[in-house]
């Protein structure tokens, strides 16, 4: 029993050091400035909220999508070596359903909201918003959802109807009821 006894000592003393040096308030840096948060503030909400300035056509989402994307979406978004992008639209109650950006999400503002956030995959974020507006017309052009000619902007982008919109209950209306 006399082994313990030391042990015993030696934590009484960690716990009479450790527990007012930890009750201290940490200095983990400085506040952030309203520009700092600005910067990082990528939130895009379902209903457009956020959207930044700027533009995109599908005709330069096109051309933008083969620059920076084709190689790991393939062509038109069919997918590999990553994810497929496109198609699938009018699957998901089938026995195969094809589960894509345009086929399954609700909102075509998720879908500028990834690509802004995390595309391309070797160097998130460094997409313009012109480019992200012009990548997601392409996207949605190449399934019909908005035309070969359209121009997305923070105005138009929230008015698309996605093909599953209506494929999601809202908690938030259902806990009104």
């Amino acid at each position: 029993m006399s082994t313990f006894r030391p042990v015993s000592r030696m934590l009484a003393w960690i716990c009479l050091v450790a527990i007012p040096v930890a009750a201290q308030q940490p200095n983990l840096g400085r506040p952030l400035s309203p520009e700092e948060i600005r910067k990082i503030d990528l939130t895009i909400g379902t209903d457009g909220a956020g959207l930044p300035p700027g533009s995109g056509s599908v005709a330069t989402g096109a051309t933008v999508y083969a620059q920076k994307c084709q190689v790991c979406h393939g062509p038109e978004g069919s997918g590999k070596p990553q994810d497929r992008l496109t198609g699938g639209v009018g699957t998901l109650a089938s026995a195969a359903p094809v589960k894509t950006p345009v086929s399954y999400w609700p909102r075509a503002t998720t879908l500028f909201d990834y690509i802004r956030r995390a595309m391309p995959l070797p160097s998130p974020q460094s997409l313009t918003n012109d480019e992200v507006y012009a990548i997601t017309a392409y996207l949605l052009s190449i399934d019909g959802v908005v035309a070969k000619d359209a121009t997305l902007d923070a105005k138009t982008l929230p008015q698309v109807k996605m093909p599953n919109r209506d494929g999601f209950v809202s908690y938030w209306r259902l806990q009104k009821k």
